[in-house]
């Protein structure tokens, strides 16, 4: 019954902390007999299996619970094969939507190179517009997973694309995302190819698209700024902060704070 499978799923997780807890007493069980149980349920035939699973399989990932040989020779393969070129739709969305997620909680070698590859090609997916679209929304995650090279010489071109893309929801989300692939880039490539780029997104011929690419103008403009000096910086949950510097703190003691944070445009992409 998929009713007991999606229960067991949801049970996994604390399932795993308690033999984490507990490895001297039960040192192999968790790889040995729930881990292959995870990998298996992402490729079941009933939809609130998969998504149960998926979530299980994150919450292992975010607790460092899955060990690095079982994330590179059992997650990601079966990762690339459902979101393969002749892979079934349903499965691919899914795939792309758990790929996008993960790679925040990966080490960047492993991103960079497993996932990485598979996601530009993702990215230029003519068939379904909703993997362009996830790709698009979580674009910055995965230029902040891979860092500066991989984002200027793989990631950037997929951005182009992506933000002239037919579908106007595409360009929107590339807009809601800018400030964070711009921050992930050199100064170089922000002032020669994204400055032009935002250009564009802010002249768009839809009108939420512009209205998207005005409200990221802000954030965009302060990736500009020396961070030593305007004291701006990106904090781990994708928010943009702002806090004035060492001295102006000092020497007004007495005032109130002025510290500010903004939203990243990535933290509320979907």
């Amino acid at each position: 019954e998929p009713t007991v499978r999606t229960e067991l799923m949801e049970q996994i997780p604390p399932i795993a902390i308690f033999l984490q807890e507990s490895r001297p007493n039960f040192p192999t069980a968790f790889f040995e007999y729930l881990m292959p149980i995870v990998v298996r349920y992402l490729t079941d035939v009933n939809n609130q299996v998969r998504k149960a699973g998926q979530e299980a399989l994150l919450i292992l990932l975010e607790q460092d619970l899955v060990a690095q040989s079982d994330i590179e020779n059992k997650v990601c393969p079966i990762l690339l094969d459902l979101s393969a070129p002749d892979s079934d739709d349903e499965y691919k969305v899914e795939a792309v939507n758990i790929i996008c997620k993960m790679a925040s909680m990966l080490s960047r070698t492993t991103v960079e190179h497993m996932l990485l590859p598979r996601f530009c090609e993702l990215c230029s997916d003519g068939k379904l517009f909703q993997v362009r679209k996830i790709c698009a929304a979580n674009f910055g995650d995965i230029c902040n997973a891979v860092g500066q090279e991989a984002t200027e010489r793989l990631l950037i071109p997929k951005f182009f694309e992506l933000c002239s893309d037919s579908v106007w929801g595409m360009r929107k989300a590339c807009a809601e995302c800018f400030m964070a692939v711009s921050y992930t880039t050199s100064p170089e490539v922000r002032r020669s190819k994204l400055s032009p780029l935002f250009i564009s997104l802010i002249s768009d011929t839809c009108r939420w698209v512009r209205q998207a690419a005005f409200q990221s103008l802000g954030p965009f403009i302060s990736t500009f700024a020396n961070p030593s000096s305007a004291g701006l910086y990106i904090r781990e949950d994708g928010t943009l902060s702002i806090r004035p510097p060492a001295q102006d703190v000092n020497s007004n003691s007495c005032q109130p704070s002025n510290n500010v944070t903004l939203m990243s445009p990535t933290a509320n992409a979907t």
